[in-house]
């Protein structure tokens, strides 16, 4: 596959590294094309799936002959067939993603999480597709294979900037409604919505039976609320201004927070999503890695509280 340029977002380095390992699928896929994955379909991999009765036409050198020995029944093997993975990144570039503390702004950081598995998947033989939440609706390139159109996705995310409000639920809803086929869904987020319409849009993307992981991105400014003097915060997605004095508020602040990550990291588990939960200071080459292993070893990735 041709070389794909450099982007400030991209280290070569760390790409190098990650590549040896193989972004896999939890769920089974639907692909067109043989690939890394388990299929929902069958097919002739080397993995055994189960027996099925014979049926006149059937191809007799996936007849089991042991059985036919042992019941005098015809039984055919049917095998897992290995396919290639669909997966949709799904990047919020709404207002609060330009927060920026002192290891930087959220949407940045999202932005390397996104390319680099973009990157990895495309070279891993996969299609990607990318669909980017603004205030000015749901922004989609669908997923395709190509070093091409890897190209198309690295400069749609270089030229993003945060901004306005979105109804983050909705734009799920409606994703999970338009990705007709089962895919990998990755979400980049930092999930400021309310939980309730948000966990029912999640469901809905799992319903669909699509593999959903979920990465909420914050800034240690927003888990910590560690303050010093009376200060103006203002909404980065309205016009609302509120001077405090964090000493004050800093303890109902830290509940509510822990309350709402707290209600996403359970709903995730209870619904079969994995959930990490990134603290923007993390190396983001350890949080990919992490998110990677986990899956090829065949657990749910689940991370909790900041590190």
């Amino acid at each position: 596959m041709a070389a794909v340029a450099q982007r400030a977002f991209l280290d070569a380095a760390v790409l190098a590294r990650l590549s040896r390992l193989t972004v896999n699928a939890r769920e089974p896929m639907l692909g067109a094309v043989t690939g890394l994955h388990r299929s929902a379909t069958r097919g002739s991999s080397v993995e055994f799936a189960e027996y099925r009765k014979y049926a006149p036409g059937d191809d007799i050198k996936h007849l089991d002959w042991r059985v036919f020995a042992r019941t005098d029944r015809f039984y055919m093997k049917e095998f897992e067939a290995d396919t290639n993975l669909r997966c949709q990144l799904v990047l919020d570039a709404t207002g609060s993603m330009g927060y920026t503390g002192r290891h930087g702004r959220k949407l940045d950081y999202a932005v390397k999480l996104v390319a680099t598995l973009a990157h990895l998947l495309v070279h891993q033989g996969d299609a990607v597709g990318l669909a980017v939440i603004t205030h000015a609706g749901l922004k989609e390139i669908p997923p395709r294979r190509s070093a091409a159109h890897l190209r198309h996705i690295l400069d749609a995310l270089a030229a993003l900037k945060p901004g306005g409000t979105a109804d983050i639920a909705r734009a799920l809803h409606d994703l999970a409604e338009k990705v007709r086929r089962r895919a990998m869904v990755l979400v980049f987020s930092d999930f400021f919505a309310e939980a309730a319409p948000l966990i029912n849009a999640l469901q809905h993307m799992r319903y669909q039976k699509h593999d959903l992981a979920l990465f909420q991105l914050l800034d240690r400014d927003e888990v910590n609320f560690e303050f010093d003097r009376p200060m103006r915060f203002m909404d980065l997605e309205s016009s609302f201004q509120l001077i405090t004095d964090p000493a004050v508020t800093a303890a109902d602040y830290r509940r509510e927070l822990d309350a709402h990550l707290e209600v996403l990291q359970r709903s995730s588990r209870e619904f079969g999503a994995d959930y990490q939960r990134v603290i923007t200071d993390r190396d983001y080459e350890q949080v990919l890695a992490t998110f990677i292993l986990q899956r090829l070893r065949g657990g749910q990735a689940g991370g909790g509280g900041p590190a």
